[in-house]
């Protein structure tokens, strides 16, 4: 079998596809045959020896997949060979074939393609977690997010309109924003690309102000940090949430007298800490998102497939922050 890996600290560019042995499925693991691993932007910095684990190389990025259970260890009984399923891997899943243990695997739904289901769990988990649990998101709140057209923002988008919010979208390009409005979006803030003199820091704190109205945003989903933080917390409503996501713009340095001054909550959104500590719970968000999906509240937008061997593309359409929703590698048969 096949598996696109690191074997040195870089960029996509050193990745390689190499050639391997089936692994063999120990006690509690299943084996399985990935048909759709989704890319995230812990890929990107996975293999940068910048993201908070380090697995021992080589390894192959991949953090969550789909595909079908090709054998079970020996004291497996709640899968079987044929069950299609979801996988959350962490790492490993750019591989043809991957072991993965058994409580990090739920069904796939009828008539839910691999890819999609390979798109699913990552991003809609990470902000069922962030949106309820840190963010206390209610029905009449609103919600600004910023980053708003990657996969986890569209999927923040998504979810904040399902459970009632007014939701705000800030993405960095017009095309973007056809994105997020698509997605349901009901104002738009299009910024400029990073660094922010302050002029521009304070154009953007008023556009933010402006779409969230005078009682500002109740919840502020900060998935992009850097230069768009500042801007972000200015426009918070009293006693907000402020919900850090994620860094794709450099980590932010806040002015902590503006959190003073607005009553407000900073909040830590790590889910990946979350589902390992509190498992009955993230599986309890997991069952919502499946009943989502079924009602066609949520609906994943793949933007872009490639092949395993074009893998370290994908990663790299991530890094360029080129990418619409999500993209997703695909196996061949």
């Amino acid at each position: 079998m096949k598996a696109l890996r690191s074997h040195a600290v870089g960029g996509p560019e050193t990745l390689t596809l190499d050639e391997l042995e089936s692994p063999v499925p120990g006690p509690g693991q299943v084996r399985l045959k990935v048909k759709a691993c989704s890319i995230n932007f812990p890929d990107v910095l996975i293999i940068q020896d910048m993201y908070q684990f380090k697995p021992e190389r080589p390894f192959a990025p991949g953090g969550e997949a789909s595909g079908i259970v090709d054998a079970v260890g020996i004291d497996v009984t709640e899968w079987n060979v044929g069950d299609r399923v979801i996988a959350s891997t962490g790492h490993g899943a750019l591989s043809e074939e991957i072991l993965v243990d058994a409580a990090r695997l739920w069904p796939l739904p009828e008539g839910v393609s691999f890819e999609t289901g390979a798109a699913l769990i990552l991003t809609y988990g990470t902000n069922m977690h962030g949106l309820l649990d840190r963010g206390k998101l209610k029905a009449g709140d609103t919600l600004l997010v910023l980053g708003a057209a990657g996969g986890v923002g569209l999927s923040a988008v998504e979810l904040g309109k399902a459970y009632g919010a007014r939701v705000v979208a800030a993405v960095s390009s017009e095309e973007k924003a056809e994105a997020v409005r698509a997605a349901g979006a009901d104002e738009v803030v299009v910024y400029p690309r990073a660094p922010l003199d302050k002029d521009q820091s304070k154009a953007l704190a008023e556009a933010f102000k402006a779409a969230c109205g005078p009682g500002g945003a109740n919840v502020v989903y900060d998935i992009i940090g850097g230069d768009y933080s500042e801007p972000a917390v200015r426009s918070i409503a009293w006693e907000g949430r402020f919900c850090v996501v994620g860094f794709t713009a450099g980590i932010a340095r806040l002015p902590l007298n503006l959190t003073l001054l607005k009553s407000c909550d900073v909040a830590g959104v790590f889910w990946g800490a979350f589902a390992a500590r509190e498992p009955q719970a993230n599986a309890a968000h997991i069952a919502k998102l499946f009943e989502l999906l079924k009602e066609h509240k949520i609906n994943p937008r793949i933007s872009a497939t490639f092949p395993l061997e074009r893998g370290g593309e994908a990663i790299q359409m991530l890094a360029d922050r080129k990418a619409i929703g999500k993209v997703v590698v695909t196996m061949g048969d």
